[in-house]
Order: structure tokens, then sequence, then C-alpha cells
């Protein structure tokens, strides 16, 4: 079983290797060490304003992976995120935990927070290369949005998509 609750502050350290883990050992990850740095930073994306740290833990209480939900476009984790629109960022499973649920079981709590929440749409941007989270989203109705992907650099293109909830 799959328990999806906010993030506790001894659990930072562990999401924060879990989440470099499970994106660099990606097929095509562009190596950035500000982002990776990012990536490993959890204590600050959880004490963020309009910010939430989500994490999936197994029955024994073992961390399966997070995600960063940002609430609004306020959050300084919202990345360009419309107005009346929720976002999410920094989805990761662990890989010895990928395929039993945890990742669909995060997304799945940040709709039901920006549903709850009024918002119109959650959005969210991916690396050409995560193509399991594509299925993944898909898969719970997410629609790709060429008009706002974004060119981060030349070598890295970021990938749009929007669940309108609405």
């Amino acid at each position: 079983m799959v328990i999806i609750r906010p993030i506790e502050p001894d659990e930072y350290e562990e999401l924060g290797a879990l989440t470099v883990e499970s994106y660099t050992k990606l097929e095509g990850h562009v190596h950035e060490p500000e982002y990776e740095a990012e990536l490993a930073d959890v204590r600050t994306r959880a004490e963020a304003p309009a910010t939430i740290v989500y994490v999936a833990v197994d029955d024994d209480g073992r961390l399966l992976g997070g995600v960063t939900h940002a609430i609004d476009h306020t959050s300084p984790y919202a990345e360009a995120t419309p107005a009346g629109a929720a976002a999410f960022r920094m989805l990761a499973v662990a890989p010895a935990a990928q395929g039993r649920g945890a990742g669909k079981a995060l997304v799945r709590a940040c709709i039901v927070r920006a549903t709850d929440d009024g918002k119109s749409s959650l959005v969210l941007h991916s690396t050409t290369w995560m193509t399991t989270a594509h299925r993944l989203y898909e898969g719970l109705g997410f629609q790709r949005t060429p008009e706002r992907d974004w060119q981060v650099t030349p070598e890295l293109l970021l990938l749009a998509y929007r669940l309108d909830l609405a």
C-alpha cells in the first residue's frame, strides 16, 4: 500500500538523495550541477510559501518518492504557472519502488489538492526523455500544451502538460 502525506523534516535529506538519483539515472539526463543541487534541497522547497512537498511511503514508512506541489503562481517553484492554476515539479520515485503506484499516487494527490483549492488546471513541465512519466500523465488525463513548452537551454527542451480541472 502507498500512503501519501506531507514530508516531515527528518525526511528532507533522504528525499533529496532519492530525487537526484532518480533524475540522474534516466537515460538522456543532461547533467546540470545547479539543478541537481536544487533537486537535493528539499528543505527549501518544503519551507517555501505556497508550496507543499508530498511523499509516498509504504506500510513500513519507507520513503518511495516525492513531489513538489506549487499551490499557485506565487510559489517560488511555480515556473510561469498561469493564474488560477497549480503546478507540480520534481516528481521522483526510488528506482527500486518504480511500478508500484507511488508516482501515480503522488500525482493524484496534486490533482486532489488543486481541485480542493478551486484551481482551473494543474500544469507541469517534463524533459523529453521522461517517457515513463509522460505515459503516467497522459493516462491521468493530462494533455500536451506545446505553446507552453520551454526551451531552457539549446540542449534542454521542457514539454508542457495541463490537466483541466474546472
